[in-house]
C-alpha cells in the first residue's frame, strides 16, 4: 500500500491562490490513492489537543456510575452522551438481524463520550452535572468550534481540487451537524485481541464524509490497502498532526474517486511480540499488556437535506458514468447508525 502521505496544511489556510491549488492536488492524490492523510500545521492548536485528552482522561477515569449521569440514549438516533464497554459495535455494510447478532458476540472493548453543535437541536448534548467536571462541557465546546472550522477548510481545499463552484462543499455542511467522541480503550491482555475474545475496534469504514482523528502515542491503528482487501498497514501517531479520512457518504459523493477505506484498531504495531507461545505460535498463558489508549475522532457529515450526486469533476457519460443514485445525507446516516446500536 503506498504510505499515507504528511501534508503542509498551512498553505490551505492562508497562501496564494497557486499554493491552496497545490495543497488541493496533494489531499485530492493522497483520497485517491489510499483515503487518509497527516496534517501538519493545521489549525486546531495543538496545546488545545493535548488538554483534550488530559479532559478525556479525567472523565474515563470517573467510576461507572457517575459517568452514566449522562448516559447515550438506546439506540443510534441520538448520538450523544456516554457509552460503557461492549455496547457499540461497528459494523462494515451488515445490516441483516443474524449478522448483526453475530458481530455483537464480540463487542468492541472501548467506552466513549460523544458531544456535538450546541445548535443541533435534533440532538441535544447530554453532559454530567457540573459540579462533578467543572469547566469540561465549556471545553468540548471549544474543542469542537475549531475541529468544526478545519473540516470547513478542508471541505475548501476539496472544492479546490475538484473545481466546484461557488460556495462549494463547506456550505453543503453550514449547520455543522458533526460529532465530537472521547475514545478510551481499556488495557488488555494481548491474548484476547489475537484470539479474538475481545476486539478494540474490527474493520469498517466510516459513513459520513470526513473524519478528523487525534491520536495518543500508543498506536493500534490499521488502514487495509484499497487494493489487496485483508492487508493491513499500521498508521502510526505522528506528533503535530491530524489524521483525516474519506467517509462513505463523501466516496459516493465523488463517483468513488476518493477512497473510503476500511480500518480497524487491533494490537499496537511498536507493541513487543509475547514470548509465551507454543510450537504452533498460540499464546499460552497470560500475554503482553496492550496499555490504555485514547483517541479523539471527529465526524463530519453534510446537512441532512442535502442530495448527494455524483459531484462536479467525478463523472461523464463515456468513461466515468453516475454509480449510484441520489440519496439524501439523512437517509443514509440513520441506515448506517441504526446498524451500530442493539435497540
Amino acid at each position: 500500500m503506498s504510505e499515507i502521505p504528511i501534508i503542509d496544511f498551512a498553505k490551505a489556510i492562508s497562501s496564494t491562490d497557486t499554493e491552496k491549488e497545490d495543497v488541493a492536488r496533494q489531499i485530492d492524490d493522497a483520497f485517491r490513492s489510499v483515503g487518509f492523510v497527516y496534517l501538519k500545521n493545521h489549525s486546531v492548536p495543538l496545546e488545545l489537543v493535548a488538554e483534550c485528552f488530559e479532559w478525556s482522561k479525567k472523565f474515563f477515569a470517573f467510576p461507572h456510575e457517575i459517568k452514566m449521569l449522562a448516559p447515550h440514549p438506546p439506540g443510534g438516533s441520538h448520538h450523544r452522551g456516554y457509552s460503557a464497554p461492549g455496547v457499540e459495535k461497528v459494523s462494515q455494510h451488515q445490516y441483516e438481524e443474524n449478522e448483526l447478532n453475530k458481530l455483537r458476540e464480540t463487542p468492541d472493548f472501548k467506552e466513549s463520550f460523544e458531544s456535538g453543535n450546541v445548535n443541533d437541536e435534533a440532538q441535544p448534548n447530554i453532559w454530567l452535572p457540573d459540579e462533578e467536571l467543572p469547566g469540561f462541557k465549556e471545553f468540548m465546546n471549544l474543542y469542537f468550534s475549531h475541529c468544526d472550522r478545519l473540516v470547513h477548510q478542508i471541505l475548501d481545499a476539496l472544492s479546490i481540487a475538484l473545481k466546484v463552484p461557488d460556495p462549494g462543499l463547506s456550505h453543503t455542511h453550514e449547520k455543522s451537524l458533526f460529532q465530537l467522541r472521547l475514545l478510551h480503550y481499556p488495557a488488555i491482555d494481548v491474548k484476547e485481541l489475537v484470539e479474538q475474545k475481545r476486539s478494540r475496534i474490527n474493520a469498517h469504514s466510516d459513513f459520513g464524509t470526513l473524519t478528523l482523528l487525534f491520536q495518543d502515542n500508543v498506536g493500534g491503528l490499521e488502514v487495509e490497502d484499497p487494493h489487496h482487501p485483508g492487508s493491513f498497514t499500521p498508521a502510526r501517531p505522528i506528533d503535530g498532526t491530524v489524521l483525516v479520512n474519506v467517509g462513505d457518504l463523501l466516496a459516493r459523493w465523488s463517483n468513488d474517486r476518493w477512497k473510503s477505506t476500511i480500518h480497524r484498531v487491533g494490537v499496537p504495531a511498536d507493541l513487543p511480540p509475547t514470548t509465551n507461545r507454543d510450537n504452533e505460535g498460540h499464546i499460552e498463558g497470560e500475554g503482553d499488556i496492550v496499555p490504555d489508549r485514547y483517541s479523539i475522532p471527529f465526524f463530519a457529515t453534510a446537512d441532512m437535506d442535502t442530495e448527494i450526486d455524483a459531484l462536479p469533476g467525478c463523472w461523464d457519460k463515456e468513461k466515468h458514468p453516475k454509480k449510484y443514485e441520489s440519496v439524501t445525507a439523512w437517509g443514509y446516516v440513520q441506515m448506517r447508525m441504526a446498524a451500530l446500536y442493539e435497540g
